[in-house]
């Protein structure tokens, strides 16, 4: 990501409906794994502006890490209640191996090889953490958006479940979300792909609706939370079959993981964001 998208997050986040309503399903699935204890550690890995963690800093301990310094220097200024660090996760083995949550929000669709990211990370942790990981969905939506993100790609089901396969994991759940507003959604891509650009600020689709759209648009997507809380519960309903957004409940188990590189028979990705935007934000 770039300043532009980094100060567009800062600025809205915590009013539109987007991020509002998936902060509540975060929330709502956290609580269910593991309820809220100042002794729990939740470890926030490439955790942006930081306000998914924030919800969370006065129920948890809360670490972030971003490799910019530009997220963190925003989060730290933003959300004091939190702990937000620079740098790259798997550098940081202690604040891994303290964790009993590990969250990948929107993070492994940014990096060239998801399959390295992620085992590193499991390669660290305890047996017994969950990892709680979304990623944006469907190569159908792509579009100026996720290229103004530096997406590498969009997920498949079972793309994502590649990234881990193989590796000492129990998947307790994977399932769509932002699924009730995908038709709507999908059509405003489709809108933008026509045009050759973006319905919203700094190349991506966000923009502030009037504040009677906005509430109705995170009470419709925030009502997902009761569905996938279902499923971490165990529970009878199904999981959501398409949606604009992919979420996976992973507990990593007794067992060595050796970091990995992607192999050579998954499909070439559809953008390079460092070969065609080289002025990415500075790391730490």
């Amino acid at each position: 990501m770039k300043s532009a998208q980094f100060e567009l997050h800062a600025e809205i986040e915590e009013r539109h409906w987007w991020f509002v309503a998936r902060r509540r399903i975060l929330q709502a699935v956290i609580h269910a794994v593991v309820p809220p204890s100042r002794e729990t550690t939740i470890v926030d890995v490439g955790c942006g502006t930081g306000a998914n963690l924030a919800v969370l800093a006065d129920q948890y301990d809360c670490v972030g890490i971003d490799t910019s310094s530009e997220a963190v220097r925003l989060a730290a200024g933003r959300f004091p209640q939190a702990r937000f660090v620079c740098g790259a996760a798997y550098e940081m083995p202690s604040i891994l191996a303290s964790a009993q949550l590990i969250m990948l929000n929107d993070v492994l669709e940014h990096v060239p090889d998801d399959f390295r990211m992620l085992s590193e990370l499991l390669s660290w942790a305890a047996p017994g953490t969950y990892f709680l990981l979304t990623v944006p969905a469907d190569m159908a939506l792509w579009s100026e958006h996720d290229q103004a993100f530096g997406h590498y790609r969009r997920y498949s089901q079972a793309r994502l479940e590649q990234v881990w396969q193989g590796l000492p994991v129990s998947t307790l759940f994977v399932s769509h979300f932002n699924s009730r507003l995908y038709p709507i959604i999908r059509a405003v891509r489709r809108i933008s792909q026509w045009r050759g650009k973006s319905a919203g600020r700094a190349g991506t689709d966000f923009a502030l609706p009037s504040p009677l759209t906005n509430e109705m648009l995170t009470r419709v997507f925030a009502g997902e939370r009761r569905k996938l809380t279902n499923l971490v519960q165990g529970g009878t309903q199904a999981p959501y079959r398409f949606g604009v957004s992919l979420m996976a409940l992973l507990r990593r188990e007794p067992g060595k993981v050796e970091p990995r590189r992607r192999p050579g028979y998954i499909s070439s990705d559809t953008f390079d964001p460092v070969a065609q935007m080289p002025s990415l934000n500075a790391v730490c």
